[in-house]
């Protein structure tokens, strides 16, 4: 049976080394009780669930009310929901991914008053080009474009904004702004994105971080804690930490890595990867999780019980989140529907007394 959520938070936080740092003045309370709850959990070698995009599409439907893949298959919802803001920047009504921001600022609230967490990452267009964010067609012009003195700079600040006053704007029928993980310029140690390894040098992607962070701040975003996570590429500390913003801005390290190939080869790598944001983790005193991952379709039967938790249980990682499951894209989906191959073994994944879902969090 999984101990209850309150009884884990309230052992984890009784033990002084892992007891939350002092309360940051510009944060929010439900701020520093999100970031309290990411660093009590490992304690009792529990780790949240969580799905991108869960409540708003799925396989085979669309924008239904209270309704989740992962919902159909176990019964619970994920501990923790992402969402992305691409295509906020310019002011429309729907993300990239063809979602509703009223819709997805709705199942902000409803994701928070049930226990749960939320997340977002940004997937932004390119400001030089006009590309989506994998347009790296700008080369080395793109992040420079967007600092201080370049082409793009007050243009950008705008885009900033908009994010600012989406996030703002998420708050419960009393008012309270909704505590959310914002994960900006990911997956930098690859050149997959316009803000990507090769497409700026450390100091212009450092200052890149810096000026999102200032800016947020100056529009009231204290609702944030703000979370710094790099691909599979760090082979050791001093590469994981090459592009890191600071203590003072991240709140949470983490690291999005998939399953694309052999089963060893995805575990060589996740414990890798692991074992270096141990090390980080502990000397810099913040939580760590794995920000994104999954085996594309889950073709393996037992991947839940066989690969995933068995890969996670000996690291302290506060949650683990695999990535949406596309109703426009047959085949690209990495949680389970009623009927998938996996779904069974999710169940038992489910009941594992380390897993934690949102009827855990209460």
């Amino acid at each position: 049976m999984k101990l209850p959520f309150v009884l884990c938070v309230a052992a984890a936080l009784a033990c002084p080394s892992c007891a939350p740092t002092a309360p940051d003045s510009t944060r929010t309370p439900e701020a520093e009780a999100m970031l309290a709850t990411l660093k009590a959990l490992p304690a009792k070698g529990a780790f949240m669930f969580g799905h991108h995009d869960d409540p708003v599409y799925g396989i085979g439907w669309d924008g239904d009310a209270d309704r989740s893949d992962v919902k159909s298959v176990c019964g619970d919802y994920p501990a923790i929901m992402s969402f992305d803001l691409g295509d906020i920047e310019h002011g429309g009504a729907y993300s990239l991914d063809s979602v509703p921001f009223d819709r997805i600022r709705r199942e902000c609230v409803a994701q928070y008053e049930r226990g749960g967490m939320v997340s977002f990452s940004w997937h932004t267009d390119n400001p030089l080009t006009g590309g989506d964010a994998w347009d790296v067609s700008g080369g080395k012009e793109v992040v420079k474009s967007v600092l201080p003195g370049g082409v793009n700079h007050d243009t950008f600040i705008g885009w900033i904004d908009r994010v600012a006053d989406f996030l703002n704007s998420i708050k419960t029928d009393s008012g309270v702004k909704v505590p959310a993980l914002f994960r900006p310029w990911h997956e930098h140690t690859g050149s997959w994105f316009w803000w990507g390894q090769e497409h700026c040098t450390d100091s212009e992607y450092l200052a890149l971080w810096q000026m999102t962070y200032q800016r947020m701040q100056e529009k009231g975003t204290d609702q944030l804690l703000w979370a710094y996570s790099p691909g599979i590429e760090p082979q050791d500390t001093t590469s994981y930490l090459a592009r890191y913003p600071g203590d003072s801005i991240v709140d949470l390290i983490g690291v999005d890595c998939y399953q694309y190939d052999s089963r060893t080869d995805y575990l060589a790598h996740l414990d890798r990867l692991l074992h270096i944001m141990q090390q980080v983790s502990t000397a810099h005193g913040k939580p760590m999780a794995v920000t994104e991952t999954g085996l594309e379709g889950v073709t393996d039967p037992t991947w839940w019980t066989a690969t995933l938790l068995p890969a996670v249980e000996p690291y302290p990682v506060s949650y683990v989140l695999v990535w949406r499951n596309a109703r426009e894209k047959p085949g690209h989906f990495y949680a389970p529907y009623p009927g998938q191959a996996s779904a069974e073994d999710f169940v038992r994944f489910y009941q594992d007394p380390c897993t934690l879902f949102a009827g855990d969090m209460k």
